[in-house]
């Protein structure tokens, strides 16, 4: 039996590949007679960067940026000699690089991962992909925008500050100073949502609360969205309030759209495609996939879905492993779904046991799989 182990990260616990080697490990303690392919996958949230730099062989290039608050972090794109720059914008902009009491959306910026995309130019890119899951903002990427050159202004004409706050009083912005190489660079956002800019399914209702915002600042965060939106229009004509993806990353996808001509396509079918994925999976007779959380988000683009997707197109089996499942919102998705906890416990013990849980469920995974194989077998069955 041929085994293909392709996790997504287990947030706040392990990364994918850490993931992946876990299940490998307890598949290998396990009665089952097998072979193992690990996999790990991303759909453009955290660690979508180093997975694809991994896969289409990209250097890293390091520099020193602004973290989401205004401070000097060290972050790294990746390059490939046909010059395509990798950048995961959580490097940057994440909210991994603040305390939970620091978290502060009206006030975040993008303005990292613009000098991120401002390195990769740099660097003679032609195309970057940019990974958008993790991020701490709500600005819409006027942050990232700015540090390519984009103005953003008030009804009289003043400068506002680059973030959530200053789209509070936009009236206009002014393209006339935008790095002439971010319009010739063929930009590709991935994105881990497909949730539209604005709404109740918009980037402030939904992902607002997560970032820091109490009731009051999601309405100051969707007013803010919405003078963007209403800029962006009396401009182009075009309404991007309803763009499907446009609210991932706060907002960042609607704005690279808008502005930059960026293509915004689902983080997880992307990276399956460009790492070559479904060679795989046609090689296997089972695929094994998970996250921190199976649930109806899962199926808004996230990487296990898209994994159980193709591999169910194959007729392969698909077990989907997690901390916490939602077996109702997936059960017609996936052919086995296997919570990984050992009992009751609280969210920072099971985050502890991630991956010791992982190799336990594995095990006992890889255990059931030899008895079926046993009690299927021919020779078994004879008289």
């Amino acid at each position: 039996m041929h085994l293909l182990v392709a996790p997504n990260a287990f947030k706040n616990s392990l990364p994918a590949a850490a993931a992946a080697e876990a299940i490998r490990q307890g598949l290998g303690q396990s009665r089952l007679a097998h072979t193992c392919r690990c996999f790990p996958v991303a759909d453009g949230g955290d660690g979508t960067g180093d997975l694809l730099a991994l896969h289409l062989r990209a250097l890293p290039v390091k520099t020193q940026v602004a973290d989401p608050l205004g401070r000097t972090v060290t972050a790294s794109i990746g390059l490939t000699s046909s010059g395509t720059a990798i950048i995961e914008m959580a490097s940057a902009s994440g909210l991994r690089l603040l305390q939970p009491r620091e978290y502060d959306p009206l006030h975040c910026s993008s303005a990292g991962t613009g000098q991120l995309m401002r390195l990769a130019l740099d660097q003679g890119a032609r195309e970057i992909l940019l990974g958008v899951g993790g991020s701490a903002t709500v600005d819409a990427g006027v942050g990232l925008l700015h540090t390519l050159g984009v103005k953003f202004l008030d009804s009289l004409g003043n400068a506002l500050q680059p973030n959530a706050e200053g789209l509070l009083q936009l009236a206009a912005f002014d393209l006339s100073g935008l790095d002439p190489r971010a319009k010739g660079c063929r930009i590709v956002v991935l994105c881990d949502v497909t949730n539209p800019l604005l709404g109740d399914h918009g980037a402030a209702a939904v992902f607002g609360p997560q970032k820091g915002a109490d009731p009051a600042t999601v309405r100051q965060l969707e007013s803010a969205l919405t003078h963007f939106r209403d800029a962006v229009q009396s401009t182009t004509q075009v309404d991007i309030g309803s763009l499907l993806f446009g609210g991932a990353a706060g907002g960042v996808a609607a704005g690279l759209h808008a502005l930059l001509g960026a293509r915004l396509v689902g983080g997880a079918d992307y990276f399956l495609e460009v790492t070559g994925f479904e060679e795989q999976v046609l090689k296997s007779d089972i695929v094994i996939t998970g996250e921190g959380s199976l649930d109806a988000q899962t199926l808004e683009g996230k990487a296990p879905y898209a994994v159980a997707r193709q591999a169910r197109g194959h007729g392969i089996a698909v077990v989907g492993l997690a901390g916490k499942i939602d077996f109702e919102a997936l059960r017609d998705h996936f052919d086995v779904l296997l919570p990984i906890g050992n009992g009751p416990t609280d969210l920072a013990q099971a985050l502890h046991d991630t991956e010791s849980n992982l190799i336990q469920t594995a095990r006992q995974l890889g255990n059931l799989l030899a008895i079926s194989a046993r009690t299927t077998s021919p020779k078994l069955n004879s008289p």
